[in-house]
C-alpha cells in the first residue's frame, strides 16, 4: 500500500505545470474555499476575527485531502490529546509538554498523577502582585519607583518576552522594559549606559541559573549597580527553579519565580517568563494575553482537521517545505511592533524541527523544519523582495497584518500598509509576462532588440506562494491567538515528521566547547588536541 508521502509525490509531480493564477479561473469560490475564519465575537476582550489565506498556493482539494491524510496517518489527532493531557510526549527527556497549562483558565491537568493547575495559578498569583507592587510603587529601588526594568536572559528567555512588550506597546503604561541576552558585552554596556541603578529593577532569566551567557551579563549588571545601590541584590528578581544558586547571589526568595520541567524556553514566555511583559503592561492585560492562548487551545483541540487553523498553516508549511521541497519560509508582518515576530519564528520553528533523526532514532526520510526569516513591511520591500520576486529560488510567504492599527490620527498611514500587504501577494501570484513587459517598453518609446532585453529585465515569473494571516487589531488577546497558533503549528509539523520537537539537543555541543575553548583564549591551556583552524583563528583573538 503506498504510503501517503508517495500520494502527495504523485500528486505534486501531476501538477508542476499548474499555474496558482489558474486555480482562481477554474474556481470563482476559491478564496472562501481556501481560507477559514476563526470566531466573530469576543471584541470585549480584544478578540475578533482572524482570517486565514491560503487560497495563494498551489493547493486543490486533492493535494488539501492527500495532507489531511497525512496527518491523520501520523496520528495528530492522538498526539494532540497527548500533549494536553500531560503525557511525556518529550520522550528524550521523559517530560510532559504543558505550556498550555500556563494558560490554562480553568480545569485540572494531571502529570504523574498530580494536578498541576494549582501551582500553575499560586506562581501567577505571585507574579501578578509582584508585577502590580512595581508598577505602583511599592516596591521601590534606593532611588524611588522603578522607571526601567531590565530582563537578562537568552534564547526562550529572551525573544518571547522582547517580542511581546514591542508588540504591546501601546498597553504599556508600565515602567519601561529593555532586553539583554548577547554574551557581548557591548549589549549590556549599552542597555545599562541610558539607565539610573538607583531606579532599575533587573530580571535575571535563566531555569537552571547557570547558563552562562545569562550569568555573565547577570555578573556585569549586579556590578553596574552596585557602584550606587548599597545593596545591588535588593533591585534584582529571578526566574528561575535554582532557589540555592538565586539565594547565593542575593535574591530574596520572594522575588524568585519559579515553572517546571514541562515547560520548554521557547514556550515559556506565558508564565514567569513573561514577568517584563506583566510588569509593562499590568496583570490585567497580560491575563487577556493568556486568553488568546487560551483560545487557540480550545480552537485546535476541538476543531476538525480541515477546519483547525494550525492545522492547515502546518499542512501548508509541509506542502511547501517537505513536498515541493522549497529550503526556506519568509514571515512578513505588516505590522511594525510585530518586527521582533520572525525572529522569535525562526527559534520556535528552527530549534522545534531543526532534528535530522526520527523519534526512534532513525534518520528522517524527508527534510525537517525550513530556514525561517523575515522582516517587517514595508522595510523588507526595499531589501529582499528583490530576490522573492525575481530570484531563481522560490520562497514561500507569510504575509500578516491588522484591520485597524491603534493611530486612528494616521489611519491613511495604515491604509497604505495595507495596500503594499496586498499588493505584494498579489505581484507574487500574477507575475508580469514577458509580453506584458514587452508592451510597456514599447510605451517608453524602445524597440527592437533593446525593447527586448529591456522587458526581459522586467518579467516576474509570478506563480510563488504565499499564505496572509489577518486580524482585527493587535491586541493582546489577539497576541496570544497568533502566538499560540504558531506554537501548535510547529507542534503539527513535528508530528507529520515524526521527531521530538520539544528537546533541543543541538544547542549542546557548541556550548560545550566554547567552556574548553576559553582557557585557550586567556592563554591558560595550549588547546591539545584543537583542530589548526581553531587553534589559528584563537592565536589572532589572543593579538
Amino acid at each position: 500500500m503506498p504510503s501517503p508521502w508517495d500520494a502527495l509525490y504523485r500528486h505534486r509531480d501531476a501538477v508542476a505545470d499548474r499555474s496558482i493564477l489558474s486555480l482562481f479561473e477554474a474556481r470563482p469560490d476559491r478564496a472562501t474555499a481556501f481560507s477559514r475564519r476563526l470566531g466573530s465575537d469576543g471584541a470585549s476582550e480584544g478578540g475578533g476575527e482572524i482570517l486565514f489565506d491560503f487560497s495563494k498556493t498551489n493547493l486543490c482539494d486533492t493535494g488539501l485531502g492527500l495532507l489531511l491524510d497525512l496527518a491523520r496517518a501520523a496520528g495528530v489527532e492522538a498526539r494532540r490529546e497527548a500533549m494536553f493531557t500531560g503525557a511525556k510526549i518529550n520522550e528524550t527527556e521523559g517530560r510532559a509538554v504543558l505550556h498550555s497549562a500556563l494558560r490554562n483558565l480553568g480545569g485540572s491537568v494531571t502529570v504523574d498523577g498530580r494536578d498541576v493547575m494549582p501551582g500553575v495559578r499560586a506562581v501567577h498569583a505571585a507574579m501578578y502582585a509582584f508585577a502590580r507592587d512595581v508598577r505602583e510603587g511599592r516596591f521601590t529601588g534606593q532611588g524611588g519607583a522603578i522607571t526601567d526594568v531590565v530582563n537578562i536572559g537568552i534564547g526562550g528567555s529572551d525573544l518571547g518576552p522582547a517580542m511581546a512588550c514591542l508588540a504591546l506597546a501601546p498597553y504599556a503604561d508600565g515602567p519601561r522594559c529593555h532586553f539583554v541576552s548577547n554574551v557581548d558585552g557591548a549589549h549590556v554596556h549599552d542597555v545599562l549606559a541610558g539607565l539610573d541603578p538607583e531606579t532599575t529593577l533587573v530580571i535575571v532569566a535563566s531555569k537552571t541559573f547557570t547558563t552562562i551567557e545569562t550569568m555573565t551579563n547577570a555578573d556585569s549588571a549586579k556590578r553596574w549597580m552596585a557602584a550606587r545601590v548599597a545593596d545591588p541584590a535588593s533591585q534584582f528578581a529571578a526566574v528561575s527553579t535554582a532557589t540555592e544558586r538565586t539565594a547565593a547571589f542575593g535574591i530574596a526568595p520572594e522575588r524568585v519565580f519559579g515553572f517546571e520541567d514541562w515547560v520548554g524556553g521557547r514556550y515559556s514566555m506565558w508564565g514567569p517568563i513573561g514577568l517584563s511583559l506583566a510588569i509593562a503592561v499590568g496583570p490585567e492585560d497580560f491575563d487577556a494575553f493568556l486568553a488568546g492562548g487560551a483560545a487557540m487551545d480550545a480552537h485546535f483541540r476541538s476543531a476538525p482537521l480541515e477546519d483547525n487553523l494550525p492545522v492547515l498553516l502546518a499542512l501548508v508549511g509541509i506542502w511547501h517545505a517537505q513536498v515541493l521541497g522549497h529550503a526556506t519560509r519568509a514571515v512578513l508582518p505588516y505590522d511594525q511592533r510585530l518586527s521582533r515576530l520572525p525572529a522569535y519564528l525562526q527559534q520556535l520553528e528552527m530549534e522545534s524541527n531543526g532534528k535530522r533523526v526520527a523519534m526512534d532514532g532513525s534518520e528522517l526520510p524527508v527534510n525537517s523544519g525550513p530556514v525561517v526569516w523575515g522582516e517587517p513591511g514595508t522595510n523588507g520591500q526595499h531589501a529582499f523582495y528583490q530576490l522573492i520576486h525575481q530570484g531563481t529560488r522560490v520562497v514561500p510567504c507569510e504575509f500578516l497584518f491588522a484591520r485597524a492599527g491603534h493611530e486612528p490620527g494616521l489611519a491613511h498611514q495604515h491604509r497604505l500598509l495595507v495596500a503594499n500587504c496586498l499588493a505584494q501577494s498579489e505581484a507574487l501570484l500574477r507575475g508580469r509576462s514577458l509580453e506584458e513587459a514587452t508592451a510597456i517598453m514599447a510605451k517608453k518609446g524602445l524597440d527592437g532588440a533593446e525593447r527586448d532585453r529591456q522587458a526581459r529585465h522586467r518579467v516576474f515569473p509570478g506563480n510563488r506562494p504565499s499564505t496572509t494571516l489577518a486580524y482585527p487589531k493587535l491586541t493582546p488577546f489577539v497576541l496570544g491567538q497568533i502566538v499560540a497558533l504558531y506554537e501548535h503549528r510547529v507542534f503539527v509539523e513535528g508530528v507529520i515528521l515524526g521527531i521530538n520537537s520539544f528537546d533541543q539537543w543541538g544547542v549542546e555541543l557548541g556550548k560545550e566547547l566554547a567552556l574548553t575553548l576559553e582557557p585557550v583564549l586567556s592563554g591558560d591551556s595550549d588547546g591539545a588536541g584543537k583542530d589548526g583552524s581553531t587553534l589559528m583563528l584563537a592565536g589572532y583573538a589572543r593579538g
